[in-house]
């Protein structure tokens, strides 16, 4: 069996597509790889960001759903999304830079043996910055070469991604017995687990809560996290065994930009495995990418209506002489 080789990609949900850029690429230095439709929905955004060239495990991308509420944070939900930085440094810089932008952190704490930074946007979604000091795994990516951020602290690539949940041994045995993670470290009623070459992007932190209510998906939520597979023979090898296990899957889905299937392992809790490309420069050339509206070809012929549906947002980079700072 072909094990699953780390992150590929978060989902979340935002309530403003134009913030959410202005975060991500003023803020963040994240690099917007695609700008496009969510496609089983065409009159709501899909936005990637990632990092310099689109590559798999280190995008986060979002929907802005119209009209959708605000969720609400609690137990059986993915609840914080992790972002890898070269240091400990990295992790000081950070801090500073929230300070001087007024975004909310915690400070650097102390997890597993590893430094973190954990804040929040605008919607209250959670994300946490990790070192990778002194990892070893899976490699990250390429941080976005001309964004605003020194390349020595900038985000390379996805961490771990954190999951709350009432039930933790029907987890644990999902994931151990069904992915083919190992747990590899406790701390309190957190469990880290990883899979493949292990390492901050191929890791998984299960926390035990049974206090929270149940979250609610909207708004500065996750709405699923995605886990690499090499190709699409070996994405139908998953499809077989979570088939087996009994799980209901999506079966085969071609995103044109990756070809995946879906899988609901536990309450509020929404997997999906996706093979490493074809990847997002495959209709825009590296110097432009994420600045018009992308399509795969079986919307192409909709672009009219969507393009009536979707605001025009201005996504142009490639004539920003963005200063490092």
């Amino acid at each position: 069996m072909n094990h699953l080789k780390g992150m590929h990609h978060v989902t979340a949900i935002t309530s403003s597509a134009e913030e959410n850029y202005k975060f991500f690429t003023y803020t963040l230095g994240m690099r917007l790889v695609k700008k496009t439709v969510n496609q089983d929905d065409i009159q709501t955004y899909h936005l990637f960001f990632a990092d310099d060239v689109g590559g798999a495990g280190t995008d986060m991308t979002f929907f802005d759903f119209p009209g959708i509420p605000k969720g609400t944070h609690g137990t059986n939900e993915i609840y914080k999304t992790g972002f890898r930085v070269p240091s400990d440094a990295a992790l000081d810089y950070w801090e500073k830079r929230f300070d001087r932008l007024g975004v909310k952190h915690t400070g650097i704490q102390d997890q597993f043996g590893t430094k973190v930074l954990s804040f929040v946007d605008f919607d209250d979604q959670q994300y946490q910055l990790v070192s990778d000091e002194n990892n070893e795994g899976i490699a990250s990516g390429t941080p976005w070469q001309k964004g605003p951020i020194p390349l020595e602290y900038a985000i390379s690539g996805l961490g771990p991604i954190h999951i709350r949940i009432a039930e933790f041994d029907y987890m644990k045995e999902v994931l151990e017995k069904v992915m083919l993670f190992k747990e590899i470290a406790q701390e309190g009623s957190f469990h880290l687990f990883e899979v493949g070459e292990g390492g901050n992007g191929a890791q998984v932190i299960v926390e035990k809560n049974i206090m929270l209510p149940p979250g609610r998906q909207g708004f500065g939520t996750v709405h699923h996290a995605a886990f690499r597979v090499e190709d699409r023979s070996v994405l139908d090898e998953w499809t077989t065994r979570m088939e087996s296990f009994g799980f209901q899957t999506s079966g085969f889905v071609d995103r044109f930009f990756f070809q995946s299937l879906y899988a609901r392992v536990a309450n509020g809790i929404l997997f999906e495995f996706a093979t490493d490309g074809p990847g997002f420069m495959g209709d825009e050339p590296y110097e432009t990418l994420g600045e018009k509206l992308s399509l795969p070809p079986f919307l192409e012929p909709k672009r009219e209506q969507i393009e009536s549906l979707v605001r025009p947002i201005d996504t142009v980079r490639s004539t920003i002489d963005f200063v490092k700072e």
